[in-house]
């Protein structure tokens, strides 16, 4: 072999181990200098294809979890969270635990008003029952009596506002007793006139307690409720800033418990007012009947006090 072909297949050995030697080394991120050198020599550079081929292929990371206040992660949570923060039990049991305790306490103020309500329906719908049945009693014995002492032993101890009457007509009869014989019977009757008009007034009060309750039920009742329906949905309002979505999912349970506080301000209030106007037409027809027990009174003491001067008639003047 010549000196010149030893000489090239000595070369290629030396390129074909530097390139193996090259692949081998790691690869290092090349530094560059920002201050100058001492020497006033500017900084070495590597270059860009030897950068290119020490370079590994880094892999890519996975993206880690962003926070809960940023945009994506708001938009991946919320139907989870909007599976959570709704309601399973939207009946009106389910809709009064789930409330407000404002809007709780509203509802159960309600319920008793409620309650007040069919406790006064019932018990002023047996008094003013039974006073009805009273009076036309002593209205129809004042009647069919020809003078007070008829009227009074047919009434007997029966009690009521009709014995009353004619109690207080005799009373006063026995007072002026003296006096009929020297003056006329005008004053004795402007004085029953009176007492039967205070008693006939003291019964209808007497009949009419209880009903101003069911007048203030019927009257503040819807407020009431729309107090709680304000409230509630102020609440709903809140939810929607809370959950920063305007999903009617998360609205709805709000606005449903605002609006059952509205029910039963009206379930309250309607038949209170609807009672109340009942009452008082059946306590103008009770004070209709002690009116006309009171006019059969007056009528007895005018009867006695003419047949008073009339001698003719010993039997009626002795009953």
């Amino acid at each position: 072999m010549s000196r010149n072909g030893l000489l090239a297949a000595l070369a290629a050995v030396m390129l074909s181990a530097g390139s193996v030697a090259a692949q081998e080394q790691p690869a290092i991120q090349p530094r560059v200098t920002t201050e100058p050198a001492a020497t006033g020599q500017p900084a070495a550079v590597a270059p860009p294809a030897a950068m290119e081929q020490a370079a590994p292929t880094a892999p890519v990371a996975p993206t880690a979890p962003q926070p809960a206040g940023q945009p994506g992660a708001t938009a991946r949570t919320e139907p989870s969270a909007i599976s959570l923060a709704l309601p399973h039990d939207l009946s009106p049991w389910g809709m009064f635990m789930a409330a407000d305790i404002i809007v709780k306490a509203v509802m159960i103020g309600l319920a008793f008003a409620s309650l007040v309500t069919w406790t006064v329906w019932l018990a002023k719908s047996l008094e003013i029952l039974f006073g009805k049945l009273g009076a036309r009693r002593a209205a129809r014995a004042i009647g069919n009596a020809a003078t007070l002492l008829q009227a009074s032993r047919a009434l007997g101890n029966s009690g009521g506002p009709g014995a009353l009457l004619v109690q207080a007509a005799e009373q006063e009869a026995a007072l002026s007793a003296s006096a009929l014989d020297h003056v006329t019977g005008d004053g004795l009757k402007e004085r029953v006139t009176s007492r039967l008009s205070r008693i006939e007034a003291a019964a209808a009060r007497r009949m009419s307690r209880g009903t101003g309750v069911l007048a203030t039920i019927g009257s503040t009742a819807p407020f009431v409720g729309l107090f709680g329906t304000v409230w509630g949905i102020m609440n709903a309002f809140i939810g929607i800033s809370q959950a920063q979505t305007t999903n009617l999912a998360i609205v709805a349970p709000g606005i449903a418990e605002a609006l059952l506080a509205t029910a039963m301000g009206l379930v309250a209030a309607i038949p209170a007012v609807v009672i109340y106007n009942v009452f008082a037409r059946s306590i103008s027809g009770y004070r209709q009947i002690l009116a006309d027990a009171s006019a059969g009174v007056e009528r007895l003491v005018s009867r006695d006090l003419d047949f008073r001067t009339v001698p003719q008639v010993p039997a009626l003047a002795a009953e």
